[in-house]
C-alpha cells in the first residue's frame, strides 16, 4: 500500500488542532504585517520556479511596505537556489523540495553551518488532464505505470494508452502524452520520489522549463496528461483525484485532503536562508521573513492557489529565526 509522504504526514500533525480551519482561509491567529523603520537595501531571490509567482507577490506586498526596497526574482528550477546561496549571490533560495545532503554539505562546507528554512506555503501537487478528459481517478500505482519506465509502484503492466484505464470509445486506442519538468525543478525530483517510488521517467516525457508549460502542454493536447503545482490550474485542465491504491477512496488536490494527507502528493514550499546562528538577521531579511508569515504574507499564499501555513508552523520557524516576538 501507498504510504503518506513524511511531508503529508508533517502537516497533519501541525494542522490536526485547528480542524475546518485547515481549509483555504488564513489562520486568524496570524498577525497583520507592521512597518519598522530602518529596512532599506536590495534582495535577491534564485530558485524554484513553482515559487516565482508566490515571490512576486510576497515581494510586491514587501514592496508596498517598503517603496525604497529593490528585490530581483530568477525563478529557473529549485537546483539553482542551493549554488546561489553557497555564493552569495542570492539572499533568498526557494525550493519546491528539501535541500538534499550534499547541498547541505556544501553549504556548510563553506560556511560553517546548515542553510535555515522558511516553510511559507503548502501546495498539492497536480495531476493535470486536458478538461474534455473523462478519467475520474488513477492510483498511485497507475500514475507510476503513467510517467515511469521501472514501475517501482508495483503495477504488473506498462500504460501506454487511455484505454490501458478503462477509458473506451474514441480514448480506448488514444495513446497518452506525457508532459513533466526538467530534472532541475525540484518538482521534477518530489514527483520521481512520491509518484514514481523513486523510479526512472519514460524516455517519452516532454520535459517542460516552467511550470505553467507543463499546464499549458496539457491544455493544448487532448491525450496530455501531466504535473505542476495546484496554483498553476486553469480552466482548460483539470486535476485528476488521485487514490493511494485500488481500494482507496479518491482525492483531489484542495486544501482539505491536502492538510490531512489524503491527497498523496502534499508538500512545502520552502525558501532557504544563509542565517549564521550565532549573528541576528539584518533587518531587510529579517522583516521579509516576517511578512511572509505575516496574515498578508499568507493571504497572498492564497491568492496564488496554494495552501497557507498555521500560526504554529509560522511561529516555530520564526523561533528558528530568531524572530518570535
Amino acid at each position: 500500500m501507498f504510504k503518506k509522504s513524511l511531508v503529508a504526514t508533517a502537516i497533519v500533525a501541525l494542522t490536526a488542532s485547528f480542524g475546518a480551519q485547515a481549509q483555504i482561509q488564513v489562520d486568524p491567529a496570524l498577525e497583520a504585517y507592521q512597518p519598522v523603520s530602518g529596512v532599506s537595501g536590495n534582495l535577491k531571490s534564485i530558485g524554484s520556479d513553482t515559487l516565482n509567482n508566490l515571490m512576486t507577490l510576497w515581494a510586491e506586498g514587501f514592496n508596498s511596505a517598503y517603496p525604497n526596497v529593490q528585490i530581483e526574482i530568477e525563478g529557473k528550477g529549485s537546483g539553482t537556489a542551493p549554488a546561489a546561496l553557497i555564493a552569495g549571490t542570492a539572499q533568498f533560495g526557494p525550493m519546491s523540495r528539501p535541500m538534499k545532503a550534499k547541498e547541505i554539505d556544501d553549504f556548510e562546507k563553506r560556511y560553517g553551518y546548515k542553510p535555515t528554512a522558511i516553510r511559507g506555503a503548502v501546495d498539492a501537487l497536480a495531476v493535470y488532464v486536458h478538461k474534455d478528459n473523462p478519467i475520474q481517478c488513477l492510483t498511485m500505482q497507475q500514475v507510476d505505470a503513467i510517467f515511469s519506465k521501472t514501475r517501482n509502484g508495483g503495477l504488473d503492466r506498462d500504460i501506454r494508452t487511455w484505454g490501458d484505464l478503462g477509458l473506451t470509445g474514441e480514448w480506448a486506442t488514444r495513446p497518452i502524452s506525457l508532459y513533466g519538468r526538467n530534472s532541475a525543478s525540484g518538482t521534477y525530483g518530489y514527483f520521481k520520489e512520491v509518484a514514481l517510488f523513486d523510479g526512472d521517467y519514460k524516455d517519452e516525457v516532454k520535459e517542460q522549463p516552467g511550470s505553467s508549460t507543463v499546464v499549458q502542454g496539457v491544455a493544448s493536447d487532448i491525450a496530455g496528461i501531466g504535473y505542476s503545482g495546484v496554483g498553476y490550474r486553469t480552466a482548460d485542465v483539470r486535476s485528476v483525484p488521485l487514490s493511494t491504491d485500488g481500494g482507496a477512496s479518491c482525492y483531489d488536490a484542495v486544501a482539505e485532503h491536502a492538510v490531512t494527507g489524503d491527497y498523496p502528493i502534499a508538500r512545502f514550499l520552502y525558501i532557504y536562508v544563509n542565517k549564521n546562528p550565532n549573528q541576528s538577521l539584518e533587518p531587510l531579511r529579517a522583516e521579509f521573513i516576517r511578512y511572509v508569515y505575516s496574515r498578508q504574507g499568507q493571504e497572498a499564499v492564497v491568492r496564488d492557489g496554494y495552501f497557507p501555513v498555521l500560526k504554529p508552523l509560522a511561529d516555530a520557524d520564526l523561533k528558528e529565526f530568531g524572530l518570535l516576538k
